[in-house]
């Protein structure tokens, strides 16, 4: 039976990367995110031309529980519900804690944390009558460790990784996994937008912002592609992985080894 990937924050970067890896199986994926409108046309016809499986685009706002129950909703109506649950949108503010704007807080919060308790809620059910399901949070090595400047992030990260084992612990019995993929620096648009953002907040250059602070933790000294957190994702949603639950697995170059 085709099995249905939704995966929020997948019109570029890592969410793109998991779409097409999916996209690849056969599945049939719900793209979520923002953008032109000829962007997401080109990004959809993109994935559809990957595999068998019938792709579509829903615009939620992960800031809104409305927007969300209606992309789980969507996914149901049209195939019956979700099967492969992948939380990867993602947003990042860079600032001191003195300094932290209060709407940005609650914006991270709310796309990097609370999106998933509404879509995981959303999800559950239908996974239950099925007795199978695959639920993949994108957290981040920042749900293990801190970094400065990133007090929302660190926080939201921290809570995803609560929230996996949680509902992991409620669904063990139901043929559900729930994981966490804890990657490093990933290149992507949100990480590139970084570089500029923390060399002013450091008083560097970016360049240095590259080699002395974000691969600086990595022992590999090179950044995660997001086609290998592509692969994980792929892995744990895989039947090979049905006792792999309720855990993080840590894509990071070494970084949360020292």
């Amino acid at each position: 039976m085709t099995k249905t990937a939704v995966i929020t924050g997948s019109t570029s970067g890592i969410g793109l990367a998991i779409a097409k890896a999916f996209a690849k199986t056969g599945a049939n994926i719900v793209l979520n995110g923002f953008g032109a409108a000829d962007e997401i046309r080109m990004v959809t016809d993109e994935v559809a031309g990957l595999g068998a499986g019938a792709v579509l685009h829903h615009p939620a706002d992960m800031t809104k529980p409305a927007e969300i129950a209606d992309l789980m909703a969507t996914a149901a109506a049209r195939f019956g519900g979700t099967d492969i649950l992948v939380n990867n949108a993602g947003v990042q503010f860079v600032e001191k804690i003195e300094d932290f704007p209060v709407e940005q807080w609650d914006r991270i919060i709310a796309i990097n944390l609370s999106s998933s308790f509404h879509t995981i809620r959303a999800a559950v059910p239908a996974m239950k009558e099925k007795g199978w399901g695959r639920i993949v949070n994108i957290a981040s090595a920042h749900g293990l460790v801190a970094s400065p400047f990133k007090s929302a992030y660190v926080a939201a990260k921290h809570g995803i990784m609560g929230l996996t084992k949680t509902v992991a612990l409620e669904v063990a019995e139901n043929g559900i996994t729930v994981n966490s993929i804890c990657p490093g620096y990933v290149l992507t648009p949100l990480v590139e937008k970084q570089i500029p953002d923390q060399a002013r907040t450091r008083g560097i250059t970016e360049e240095q912002v590259i080699n002395d602070v974000m691969l600086k933790g990595q022992p590999t000294k090179k950044f995660i592609t997001v086609e290998q957190v592509a692969s994980l994702a792929l892995y744990l949603a895989s039947n090979d992985a049905a006792q792999i639950t309720g855990t993080h697995v840590s894509m990071d170059g070494g970084w949360t080894a020292q």
